[in-house]
């Protein structure tokens, strides 16, 4: 019977952990199952690696098991039974912006780390029923022992991970195959596009106006993964021969990721847009930022061509390497009147932004020809994105005047500072997919030409600046102050420093409101905002940065 009653504790165990690990998968895949990244988030909580309640039922159960005055009966096996009840059931999650994927590879790695706990937890198991006699210490040991198993889910989970990791690598090499096959078979012209910010938008941009003329397809959303890249070609070029260009998006988190995706994909035509302190943490250094964007130059053949904003003094180093020979120029800064030694060939002036459109003159320094370009877009920071793409369709045989009516027709990315207006009659601005230092200002910009009512600021910050992200966040919050009549920030530890640069502003603090979840500043703006008003969602983090 003891013995029946041992295993029950095993089972209940067993069946929490693996509840535990499943939960646990969602964040290691937002942390793209990377294990000192997972594991770095993992260790930044006490409650995450430690969580109260499983730890404090065992923790009591087995103080009970040990004052029982029945030693020799089943109780303290029962009151193990009970204890491991209440430790495993699972807490409400909360607010869940991404839900969790189960992809193969995910079911792959679940499937692994239920089968390696579940075996250690029941050798673990099999050794104390058979090692102890005593079952009152039996009962201890048992609910201690499964307590241990179930803190240690995350370890599971990794180790998990790296069993599979041979069948990934085998899975991986075949998709990656599959698509250099259809590259040959289809053989576009591959365009790759990399930058610290301004990727998508600039993809899709050079999409849209290239589609005036030529059948061009774009990666989709933000797949610039070497996985990602895979998936679009394996997914859509694979099913349309008529594809002349392929606009590839590339991004990287470590050096070596660009010129993985140039390896497979052989651009021509590269783009380089901003070396910035996105994702600094992880390179270390602008530097080491701007080494991994010139990767997609260094990939090009000698006749290729390299497309870069001068704008960007790290990308403008990358153009005076003199690779390749033929190299395009954008600035939205120069004077075309006063242009200075070795000018940029593509040039903005006379940029005027409106809550409608966005007008400014493109001039070709070398050519001498001149177009007024319109656009509902908006954002100044798009000036930079539309010149790029403005370069290659020139360089591709289109005219400034042919460029110049694609132009007005350009719809923004997905979450990019996109508007729209409630039934209440409130205005939305949608800038959530990322912040960085050079977008957000044009994002409080934007806002600020909103002068009929309230203007309201919510936003986390931004993260992954490394050891800029104090003083860029603060810069936040300083010009936030400007622009914004209302904030409301999200997560209170890592805005903090938005918070002091809104109050050393000058900020009214009374206007000030820190909450938890963006859910809470949504119920907040729509009880509270009315017609006329406006509110700029700046960015929204993943889920491993909630509280």
């Amino acid at each position: 019977m003891l013995d029946v009653l041992s295993l029950v504790i095993a089972l209940i165990w067993i069946a929490g952990t693996c509840v535990r690990i499943y939960r646990q998968a969602r964040f290691y895949q937002i942390e793209e199952y990377m294990s000192l990244r997972y594991l770095r988030w993992l260790f930044a909580k006490r409650d995450r690696w430690l969580p109260t309640s499983p730890t404090a039922a065992a923790l009591i159960g087995s103080v009970f098991a040990f004052l029982s005055e029945a030693p020799e009966s089943i109780f303290p096996a029962i009151i193990g039974i009970v204890a491991a009840l209440i430790a495993v059931i699972p807490p409400g999650e909360g607010e869940i912006k991404k839900k969790f994927r189960a992809t193969d590879r995910a079911k792959r790695m679940l499937g692994a780390a239920f089968v390696v706990m579940a075996l250690v937890m029941l050798l673990i198991f099999a050794g104390l029923v058979s090692a102890i006699s005593n079952v009152e210490f039996r009962g201890i040991a048992l609910t201690l022992a499964g307590l241990l198993v179930f803190l240690c889910a995350p370890l599971f989970l990794i180790a998990g991970n790296l069993l599979m990791t041979p069948v990934e690598a085998f899975f991986r090499r075949q998709f990656i195959n599959r698509a250099q096959r259809v590259l040959e078979r289809v053989n576009p012209t591959v365009i790759g596009i990399t930058g610290s910010y301004g990727k998508t938008t600039t993809k899709v941009f050079l999409a849209h106006i290239l589609n005036g003329r030529y059948h061009a397809y774009p990666t989709p959303k933000s797949y610039n993964t070497l996985m990602g890249v895979c998936i679009a070609i394996n997914n859509d070029i694979a099913n349309d021969q008529r594809v002349e260009y392929f606009i590839a998006e590339m991004g990287a988190y470590v050096p070596g990721e660009i010129q993985r995706i140039a390896e497979l994909t052989h651009p021509t035509i590269s783009v380089v847009i901003e070396v910035g302190p996105q994702h600094l943490e992880r390179f270390g250094s602008l530097e080491n930022v701007a080494i991994a964007k010139y990767e997609i130059i260094k990939a090009l053949p000698p006749d290729g061509v390299g497309v870069f904003n001068w704008d960007n003094p790290y990308v403008r180093q990358m153009v005076e390497r003199g690779y390749p020979a033929t190299r395009l120029t954008v600035s939205k800064t120069v004077d075309p009147a006063n242009p200075p030694p070795n000018p940029p060939r593509f040039v903005a002036s006379e940029i005027n932004e409106t809550l409608d459109n966005l007008i400014f003159r493109v001039t070709d320094l070398e050519t001498g020809a001149s177009e007024v370009f319109v656009t509902s877009v908006i954002g100044e920071h798009n000036v930079t994105n539309i010149l790029l793409a403005t370069a290659v369709a020139v360089h591709e045989g289109m005219s400034l005047k042919e460029i110049a009516g694609r132009v007005r027709g350009l719809q923004p990315a997905e979450s990019r500072l996109t508007r729209q207006t409630t039934a209440q009659g409130i205005t939305i601005i949608n800038d959530a997919y990322s912040a960085n230092p050079v977008g957000v200002i044009g994002s409080l910009k934007v806002l600020a030409m909103h002068q009929t009512g309230k203007r309201l600021l919510i936003t986390p910050g931004m993260v992954e600046l490394g050891s800029l992200m104090e003083q860029e966040n603060r810069k936040l919050g300083e010009i936030a102050a400007q622009h914004a009549t209302d904030v409301i920030l999200v997560g209170a530890q890592q805005t903090e420093p938005i918070k002091a640069g809104l109050l050393s502003a000058g900020f009214p603090a009374d206007r000030l409101r820190v909450v938890e979840t963006l859910a809470e500043a949504v119920n907040w703006y729509q009880s509270n905002l009315k017609a006329g008003d406006t509110v700029l969602f700046l960015n929204d983090l993943p889920d491993t940065y909630s509280a």
